[in-house]
């Protein structure tokens, strides 16, 4: 039969799988044949044997039976006692060739033998010297929060015309006249940083000079150790406590009874009318701690001269004439509740030696160091912490209101700025510092408080209250408190000895020699051996701390009666445009010897102290009642309403609430 190409095709493909299965099922049928004749087959008994068995030998700990012994050094060193001075000259090439301890066993290389006497010879100490530092820290704080609020249904806009820059510019060129480092830039190099500390003592006195003896408004010091502390240029024992002077804060609301969720039965609801605005307590606050204790010792001998000056500058200067118009006459006010203000500064001097017993002659010459290591400074030595922290503020609001028979909360104010450093730099101790060149050695701290508070709160024509009202105006607090410690003896600076000059010449030519008579300084006494620093130039040990608040809060409020229907005169009314605190806080601590500091050449110590308060006179408000002025700066939000003979009270117009002001942000915040 002939079947076509794809038929085939299939049919073949059909034949082979049919083969495929069959293949299959012989394969099944296979397997269980063969499984089949397994099972027939039969199978041996399994094989039973007995086995017995013992261990002759007691299991012990692992012993791996090896014997370790450490190497000896291949180089021992043998020296005999001898009164001869005699010290094997160093060889650098043996030192390069045993590195490590090594070359701390040969004489000459990593040993320092009592000079003038026995060489006793043990492994040296290596010790790293310091390095320079120098940290820049700019903290600035600016902000501009002048509001423009308009509540309640008036119908007025306020527009007074008060330049407050030029007040603000007044006062701060009246503050900078008692502030001796108004304008300085962080030296950049060596030569400024001794350029600065070489001129700030003569330039410190000759500003102290400047003031007469008369001014009531500066208190000055200059002497070559000032101890104790000062409250507004009085010594003082005890220190006034910066939370009993805070403005008060907003009664607590802990006492007021509980908001009731709901009530049952019929009624009317009685809302209070009231009028409460907050546009100042605001509080800014600088905070700076340093510690600085990179470079300690006992004893520091310096070639050249020693130049050491710690001065705290404290300034505070206010404007806190208020305009209050007479249509809040009758408002509870308390004049006593004025601006304070507080430079309070520290100098200590904390001596380590005080009451250290002197070794009598019954001490022996064991009791004394015979071995020392040094570790050079080829050039200067620099510590430098300049800090400036700056914050500015304007918060000059601007409200018109009135009571619209509800409860109505206005806050403009309360703004917070901090700026805050606690730095701790603790570095290296050494038992002797010698110095081939100068010490400079200066901690300055500089605090300046500005506030501008000029505030003006009238009344529009027609405006007055029966219910209860309170006003305040004041009650600002401007804060500088300033400590500089200095680890220190008062008189702990001597003429450089002979034998201290020696030293240092033998390691300025290379060779680290110590006289014997270094080694018997009471200072040493007990120590089993010396760890010296040897600065070939100078060192330069800077502190700078300099603090900075300006704030703004000049304040215009005019209150008017509401112009829908009711007036409300039976409102309670509180407004407060004072409180305000400026505060900085500022210690430097200066670790620098527990022991005397020997100078060469000239010695120069001077510490200075000056706190200043300038307060601005009354502005000039050209004789006329702050009524008037707030009248004058009133105008309708639409001139067709108010004729020329109309009060203004009598204005349908509906309350606004889209007046501008610059701040789009801090009315929804607050």
């Amino acid at each position: 039969m002939l079947m076509d190409k794809i038929t085939e095709t299939i049919a073949h493909f059909i034949g082979l799988f049919g083969i495929a299965i069959e293949e299959a099922r012989l394969r099944k049928d296979y397997d269980e044949f063969q499984a089949q004749r397994a099972l027939e087959r039969e199978q041996p008994d399994l094989i039973n044997v007995t086995v017995e068995g013992r261990a002759p030998y007691d299991l012990i700990g692992m012993d791996p039976g090896l014997l370790y012994q450490p190497l000896v050094p291949g180089l021992v060193p043998e020296t005999a006692w001898s009164n001869v001075d005699y010290r094997p000259p160093q060889i650098p090439e043996l030192a390069a060739a045993f590195p490590g301890n090594q070359a701390a066993l040969i004489p000459g290389i990593g040993l320092l033998g009592l000079r003038g006497g026995a060489s006793s010879h043990h492994p040296g100490l290596q010790i790293e010297p310091p390095g320079s530092i120098a940290v820049r820290i700019n903290q600035e704080i600016r902000l501009s929060d002048n509001d423009y609020v308009g509540a309640g249904g008036h119908g007025l806009k306020f527009s007074p015309t008060t330049d407050h820059g030029a007040e603000m510019a007044a006062l701060l060129h009246g503050a900078a006249r008692h502030a001796p480092f108004a304008n300085l830039d962080a030296p950049g190099s060596v030569e400024e940083i001794e350029d600065f500390l070489l001129q700030a003592g003569p330039a410190l006195t000759t500003f102290a000079k400047g003031y007469d003896e008369a001014d009531d408004d500066a208190f000055v010091v200059s002497q070559e150790v000032i101890e104790g502390s000062f409250v507004n240029g009085t010594p003082a024992t005890e220190l006034p406590i910066l939370a009993d002077h805070l403005p008060d804060e907003e009664e607590d609301e802990a006492n007021e009874p509980d908001p009731v969720d709901s009530v049952s039965g019929t009624g009317a609801v009685e809302t209070e009318a009231s009028v409460d605005l907050v546009a100042g307590s605001n509080t800014m606050v600088n905070s700076a701690v340093l510690t600085n204790s990179w470079l300690g010792g006992a004893v520091m001998a310096a070639v050249g001269d020693c130049v050491e000056i710690n001065a705290i500058v404290q300034v505070n200067a206010w404007s806190d004439s208020d305009a209050i118009g007479s249509s809040v006459s009758g408002w509870k006010f308390d004049p006593a509740e004025a601006t304070k203000a507080f430079n309070i500064a520290m100098f200590a001097r904390v001596d380590p030696a005080a009451g250290k017993g002197v070794p009598g002659d019954g001490v022996s010459a064991g009791d004394f160091p015979k071995h020392w290591a040094v570790t050079k400074i080829d050039g200067d030595l620099i510590s430098m912490n300049w800090i400036e922290q700056f914050s500015f503020v304007t918060d000059n609001d601007i409200h018109v209101l009135s009571s619209s028979g509800v409860t109505t909360m206005v806050t403009t104010g309360g703004n917070t700025t901090l700026n805050d450093v606690s730095l701790a730099e603790l570095g290296l101790y050494y038992d002797l510092i010698i110095v081939g060149g100068n010490i400079y050695d200066g901690n300055f701290i500089h605090q300046m408080n500005v506030l501008l508070d000029n505030d003006l709160v009238g009344g529009v024509k027609g405006f007055g209250t029966t219910g209860e009202a309170s006003l305040s105006t004041s009650g600002n607090l401007l804060w500088n408190h300033a400590e500089i410690v200095t680890v220190g003896g008062t008189g702990g600076f001597a003429a450089l000895p002979a034998h201290y000059k020696q030293a240092a010449e033998n390691f300025g030519a290379g060779r680290n020699d110590l006289p014997s008579d270094i080694l018997r300084d009471p200072a040493f006494e007990g120590l089993a051996g010396l760890k010296v620093l040897y600065v070939s130039g100078s060192i330069f040990d800077l502190q700078y701390v300099k603090q900075t608040n300006i704030l703004g809060d000049s304040d215009q409020v005019a209150m008017a009666l509401n112009g829908i229907d009711d007036s409300f005169p039976n409102a309670n009314w509180a407004i407060s445009t004072g409180s305000n605190a400026l505060i900085n806080a500022a210690q430097i601590v200066d670790v620098d010897l527990t022991g005397k500091t020997y100078v060469g050449a000239n010695h120069y110590s001077d510490e200075i102290l000056i706190q200043a308060e300038f307060v601005s006179a009354n502005p000039d408000l050209g004789g006329k009642d702050p009524d008037a002025l707030v009248n004058e700066a009133i105008a309708f939000l639409d001139d067709d309403i108010a004729g020329p003979g109309d009060d203004h009270t009598a204005s349908v117009l509906q309350p606004s609430h889209d007046a501008s002001h610059a701040d789009l942000m801090q009315t929804m915040l607050a």
